[in-house]
């Protein structure tokens, strides 16, 4: 039986992994610079953490696609990238890389609703 995943319930888990980064000491307060944004690298790899993708690049463009109402990503898992972006950080990172395989599940299974 298939789970219906909503636009608010993705919201809702954006807000958990703001929360999460947070706690881990990963949220930054100033901007990266202009260049580090305008990357055309995957993930913008070359010139962001990924916390930074997720905080400057990821959360921001999830929230404005539910917005205003748009398509949401469903062929995307960034799980493997945060596993490996966040491995330094062992048993603390647990809550934080949770919250993203629900995110991806969760966008996964709200595709599947759209096909």
């Amino acid at each position: 039986m298939m789970i219906k995943t909503t636009p608010e319930y993705i919201n809702t888990l954006l807000v958990d992994l703001t929360f999460e980064l947070k706690l881990l000491n990963l949220w930054q307060i100033p901007l990266p610079t202009e260049e580090a944004l305008s990357s055309s690298a995957p993930f913008c790899c070359d010139t962001l953490a990924f916390e930074q993708w997720l905080q400057f690049i990821f959360i921001p463009k999830i929230t404005m696609m539910i917005n205003h109402q748009q398509a949401l990503p469903s062929k995307i898992s960034i799980t493997p990238m945060a596993e490996e972006a966040f491995k330094h950080l062992s048993m603390s990172a647990k809550s934080v890389l949770g919250v993203i395989h629900k995110i991806d599940k969760a966008l996964t299974e709200q595709g599947k609703q759209h096909d």
